[in-house]
């Protein structure tokens, strides 16, 4: 599974938003049709770009909303994400051990290690050490070598993570990523924060997708995926698009030049799965969207199919390695 944010796929409909690389930024545009404004905040965080548009024509409760958002996402970045070292998961890894974990940790550490159940361990929050470990060797020009990898695979495993709410306590050695589920669950938690706010148009980009409503000129949401293997195309567009939508793939952070070596791995073997090129998971929530995003990558084709449809509301889309 992955272990490090990625940027897996494009956009469109989205108001033709743009990164901001000094933090979230503010973009406005007058919609045509409905006599809409859109209002939009911009900026990094999860180590990619983000954005958040909404619409509607109270201008000062759109403002008040997007301030709420930005927050909630914040939040979540603050307790969940690897790119900040003072975060509630960075101490945990640095002391194997957590008291009083806050709650969007708990909450997303839950569902790793049930989805981990679910999946026979194809999906594992423990794959963290497999990262430097392939970074080390991808910088030098070669892989690591079978010694090597069982020395780290003995770190690994989900049953040495034990939570409580009172406590997180991880096995000596057992770091735990978040990557693989911690975007799709920040886009949840951003879009409650709109919807508690009244918003009924939103898009939201947290490196994964949502959609509520319609765009602001009235036609739907369109999402496009990226082609794996032809960068700047799209493969496919999913419209109308609303509700949560999650991308994998092995093309965009890559250890070896033709994609066998990226950073999804199978927690069985520390190698990256060979069977596909990207899995595009739409849900209801964008955590399980996520998750299950890249369960598929490691379980396949058939298996992935058929672990999703176990899954209500939700839809799979396979690229299979070119």
């Amino acid at each position: 599974m992955s272990t490090r944010t990625t940027r897996r796929r494009a956009v469109l409909g989205a108001c033709g938003l743009a990164a901001s690389a000094a933090g979230l930024g503010a973009f406005h545009a007058l919609a045509t049709g409905r006599g809409l404004v859109a209002r939009s905040r911009v900026g990094l965080a999860f180590g990619t770009t983000i954005s958040l548009t909404v619409a509607g024509t109270d201008l000062e409760g759109m403002e008040a909303a997007l301030t709420e958002g930005v927050a909630a996402m914040r939040a979540v970045e603050h307790e969940a994400s690897l790119f900040r070292a003072d975060s509630a998961l960075s101490r945990l890894n640095r002391e194997g051990r957590l008291d009083a974990p806050p709650g969007h940790l708990t909450a997303l550490l839950s569902f790793a290690l049930d989805l981990a159940s679910k999946t026979g361990g194809a999906f594992d929050p423990t794959v963290q050490p497999l990262w430097p470990l392939w970074s080390r060797a991808a910088e030098a020009g070669g892989r690591p070598g079978d010694a090597v990898l069982r020395d780290c695979l003995a770190r690994i495993g989900w049953r040495k993570v034990r939570a409580s709410p009172d406590a997180i306590v991880l096995e000596p050695g057992t770091e735990v990523t978040l990557n693989a589920v911690v975007q799709g669950y920040a886009a949840d938690v951003v879009m409650a924060a709109l919807t508690r706010r009244g918003i009924a148009d939103a898009f939201v980009d947290t490196g994964e997708f949502g959609a509520l409503g319609t765009h602001p000129d009235g036609s739907p949401w369109r999402l496009g995926i990226a082609d794996p293997r032809h960068k700047g195309e799209v493969a496919a567009v999913i419209t109308p698009f609303t509700g949560f939508a999650a991308t994998s793939g092995d093309y965009n952070m890559t250890f070896s030049p033709d994609y066998s070596d990226h950073h999804i791995f199978d927690p069985a073997t520390g190698r990256s799965p060979k069977g596909l090129s990207s899995v595009t998971v739409t849900a209801p929530s964008g955590l399980v969207a996520d998750g299950l995003s890249t369960a598929c990558m490691v379980l396949g084709r058939e298996r992935g199919g058929a672990l999703v449809a176990g899954y209500p509301g939700c839809t799979v889309r396979f690229a299979e390695k070119a």
